[in-house]
Order: structure tokens, then sequence, then C-alpha cells
């Protein structure tokens, strides 16, 4: 029972955490969403270059550059491409 109740507890945390890290995009149907082509030029017209682009849960998410040469992490609205969360690298 002990063990059980271990496990439940780390689960739940691990879950949250990984819960935090991910941004918070609208849940949307896929048939609502933007192309991958259309979000890499809006992408490209907001000033982004991109290393990765992924779905992310409901986002899609890069990783890449500013304008300004900045490594960044950015989710995007899928529908819009409006920038939900961006993570742009300290120096």
């Amino acid at each position: 029972m002990m063990l059980r109740l271990t496990l439940t507890s780390m689960l739940v945390a691990l879950g949250s955490g990984v819960a935090l890290a991910d941004a918070d995009c609208p849940a949307a149907p896929k048939d609502k969403w933007l192309s991958e082509a259309d979000m890499k030029k809006k992408v490209a017209e907001l000033g982004y270059t991109h290393d990765v682009f992924k779905v992310s849960g409901n986002c899609y998410e890069i990783y890449g550059k500013n304008k300004d040469g900045k490594d960044v992490e950015v989710y995007f609205n899928p529908v819009d491409g409006s920038i939900v969360k961006e993570e742009v690298e300290k120096h």
C-alpha cells in the first residue's frame, strides 16, 4: 500500500511539472489550425528562424533565434499564429 501511494505521488508530481513547462494553447480541431507551411511563413514574418518546428500539445512550437539572434523557444496558437509563450535565452 505504501509503495503504491509513493509511486502515485511521484507520478502526480512529475505530471504537474511537465504541465507547467508547456504553454496553454486553446484546444481547437486540427482542421482549424494554420497549415505547417503557413505557420512557418508567419514565424519568418515575425522575425524568427527555427531549427526545430513541431507540434507540442495544442501548440506549434519552435526552437530557433529571434530577430536579435538570441536563442528562443516559442509556442504559437495554431489557429491564428499568435505567440502564447516565449522564452528568450538570457546572456
